[in-house]
């Protein structure tokens, strides 16, 4: 008789079911405590998940009760301050127990603190960056690019312990051992009614008796060494890997660092573009990303060059752009990449280059590009590159700028610029 063991050790996430259940029904809680957390981590804090805090009174499940039965007659005071539709003030605070403090007291003294509890790095992740998107991404060239995705592909009769499946095992053992004693199971019920009818006969058979009795026995025998399971009963899960379509993409990060850009200024820039390299590596996998970093000069840097570099100058814009422009022709064909790019600048720029750099932008850049966007990050009036840029808005669909004045506002522009687009 054959044995299964089940050996395999049990998940950290045993419930992981009941929590993505409870992730979907208090969904819009948690994208707020996650958008909230964005401006509070530091900019290299992206190794671990967050703290969720839900108050209690979201999380109360209904309860059935069995309510008062009766009739009952009451005499309700009268009404001469209030109508239907007023609203009652809030009672101030200083009184009736409310204290000072920065809680909120029920009216009897009593109370429950909010829920509060961890979601992990990837579910954090997911939250960010849900519903975002690349805008008017499209398959270019997709016979250059093969991408592989594994798929189950039903069952097999061979694998590795890892692999097999018990239910379908289970399965094909219960037919095997139906259609291996089906027939002798109809046979011996026949025995028994036999034997029955020989035992209630005048006179007695007894030899005709014992013979039944050795065949009934013979027949259970022969049922009951049928193995409940077999090796011939075996399934194994089957994967197999198939081609699906890709999109080839490249990112343009261009980053002021001149010294108009302030210490603050760079750090909410440098935030941005940590979100955005987040998202990029996080949805899509075939998206380079390019790091320019430009004053006077550009130069094309590496991840860590590129947010913890101390270098800084004056200020010419176009180099930048020139830059890009050079980098797509030399390695990325306009028509097998898609190409997009986000400029981030205090929008601080030598007053004759900034119609260069429109120029550049109208004739080389905006016509090859995906999507442009530009974010001008300052708290005071607008400088000369956003007046010359806010010429392109209405003659260019894939060109978008954008205001950042404090950190708080980075999460949602980032959201805005890359929301999905719906149908």
């Amino acid at each position: 008789m054959a044995q299964f063991i089940d050996r395999r050790l049990n998940g950290k996430n045993k419930s992981a079911v009941n929590r993505q259940r409870f992730l979907r029904r208090h969904k819009e809680q948690i994208k707020e405590s996650v958008a909230d957390a964005v401006n509070r981590r530091s900019i290299t804090n992206t190794e671990t998940g967050e703290d969720v805090s839900i108050p209690h009174k979201d999380i109360k499940e209904p309860v059935f009760h069995q309510g008062k039965g009766g009739l009952k007659e009451r005499v309700h005071p009268g009404n001469d301050q209030f109508i239907t539709g007023d609203k009652i003030e809030r009672p101030k605070g200083g009184g009736q127990g409310g204290g000072s403090g920065q809680g909120d007291a029920s009216a009897d003294g009593e109370g429950e603190d909010d829920f509060v509890f961890q979601i992990s790095k990837d579910e954090y992740l997911d939250i960010l960056f849900e519903d975002l998107e690349l805008p008017n991404l499209e398959k270019n060239q997709i016979n250059k690019i093969t991408e592989w995705k594994t798929h189950r592909a039903g069952y097999q009769t061979a694998g590795v312990p890892a692999n097999i499946a018990i239910v379908k095992s289970l399965q094909q053992s219960l037919a095997r051992r139906t259609a291996m004693t089906a027939g002798k199971k109809r046979m011996l019920r026949e025995l028994e009614e036999e034997l029955d009818q020989v035992k209630m006969s005048e006179p007695a058979q007894m030899l005709e008796e014992k013979r039944l009795q050795d065949e009934i026995k013979n027949l259970r025998r022969k049922i009951e060494c049928v193995p409940f399971i077999d090796t011939f009963d075996l399934r194994f899960k089957n994967y197999e890997r198939r081609p699906i379509p890709s999109s080839q993409a490249v990112m343009f990060c261009l980053m002021d660092v001149s010294g108009s850009m302030d210490q603050a200024t760079k750090d909410i820039a440098k935030r941005f573009y940590v979100l955005l390299y987040l998202f990029l590596t996080r949805t899509y996998e075939n998206v380079e990303v390019v790091f320019i970093r430009h004053h006077t000069q550009a130069k094309e840097v590496d991840e860590h060059e590129f947010f913890y570099s101390q270098e800084t100058g004056g200020t010419i814009v176009s180099s930048a752009l020139k830059l890009m422009n050079e980098i797509v022709a030399d390695r990325y064909p306009v028509g097998e990449w898609n190409i997009y790019a986000a400029q981030a600048s205090d929008g601080d720029n030598w007053a004759d280059d900034s119609p260069r750099c429109r120029e550049l932008l109208t004739k080389h850049l905006l016509p090859n590009c995906q999507y442009y966007s530009y974010i001008e990050i300052t708290r005071r009036s607008h400088q000369t590159l956003w007046h010359e840029y806010e010429k392109l808005e209405g003659g260019f669909p894939n060109f978008a700028m954008k205001n950042i004045r404090s950190v708080e506002d980075i999460f949602p522009v980032f959201r805005e610029l890359f929301k999905k687009e719906t149908a």
